[in-house]
């Protein structure tokens, strides 16, 4: 008994191109809203590979950089820790607190104030970040953060008051 594959061999001629991509580490895109202080880099959006429901890439976050209070909308967020300590602050005054290593997730549900700090005063945070849409949504809030941005506010085009 043989499979038959259920598409033409037009449809996959047409897969070569628009199928599986592999986007190497030496691949991703910086050409992608900056942050004082991090360095992000896209390797899953429309732009490169047609994505239409994610974005996903890689942001280094400089040691003791700290964001101002915001949420993402609608959006829902993952955070893999790679290298470094990552601290969250979450809630209607920021007075929840957890923090993650490497190998660890970090889950944000749409709407949730919270603030992403580097607990390191000397290590760079390395992470790979998830969205659950290709667009770049942030709402600034006006929350006095428990830890206060120092030298270096989240400010680029989706965080524009920081």
């Amino acid at each position: 008994m043989s499979l038959k594959h259920p598409h033409s061999s037009e449809a996959d001629v047409a897969w070569r191109h628009d199928g599986v991509r592999v986007i190497t580490s030496n691949r991703l895109d910086p050409n992608t809203a900056q942050t004082p202080g991090m360095d992000r880099k896209a390797a899953i959006n429309f732009a490169r590979v047609g994505a239409q429901k994610l974005w996903a890439g890689t942001v280094h976050i400089h040691p003791d950089a700290k964001t101002g209070a915001h949420h993402h909308g609608a959006l829902e967020s993952v955070i893999y820790v790679v290298k470094g300590r990552a601290r969250m602050r979450w809630g209607n005054a920021l007075e929840f607190t957890a923090e993650a290593g490497p190998g660890d997730f970090i889950y944000i549900p749409p709407w949730v104030p919270h603030q992403e700090i580097n607990a390191s005063r000397d290590e760079t945070l390395e992470c790979v970040l998830c969205r659950s849409d290709g667009e770049a949504i942030a709402v600034n809030l006006d929350i006095e953060p428990v830890e206060k941005p120092e030298t270096v506010r989240w400010i680029d085009p989706t965080h524009p008051q920081g």
